[in-house]
């Protein structure tokens, strides 16, 4: 009996380069969005959404998988900032997060974009 052979794994997320330019955060996020930590991005939202800001773009190329539970975040963070006239964009998504997020849906919910350039001209483009 005991441990041996066990391994022990712990996800990490971090949130990189946070910044609030008139009114549109940016935000990166690096590592493994799932069950064990997904109230790590949940807190960026709602801090966000306590200052009235509900317009995000979010480089999510170096985060590596998203669990159902980190796509709810997501999905329900969307919600919030749509019904205040905001949205989330989502720029350079790698391969592995691109055919989780095409198998949950998610992608029909979202802007994609390539650049950061790109998630501006989202926003730009919006009519209210």
């Amino acid at each position: 009996m005991g441990s041996e052979g066990e391994t022990t794994y712990m996800s990490t997320l971090r949130v990189l380069h946070e910044e609030n330019r008139e009114g549109v955060v940016y935000f990166e996020l690096e590592g493994l969005l799932d069950a064990h930590n997904f109230e790590t991005l949940e807190a960026v939202f709602e801090k966000h959404f306590e200052n009235a800001v509900y317009r995000f773009v979010i480089d999510i190329r170096r985060l590596s998988y998203v669990s159902s539970a980190g796509a709810g975040v997501f999905i329900g963070a969307v919600g919030t900032c749509q019904d205040n006239d905001g949205n989330i964009v989502l720029v350079q998504p790698s391969q592995e997060v691109k055919e989780i997020f095409e198998l949950l849906g998610v992608f029909q919910i979202f802007p994609v974009v390539q650049s950061r350039a790109q998630a501006l001209e989202v926003f730009a483009r919006k009519v209210v």
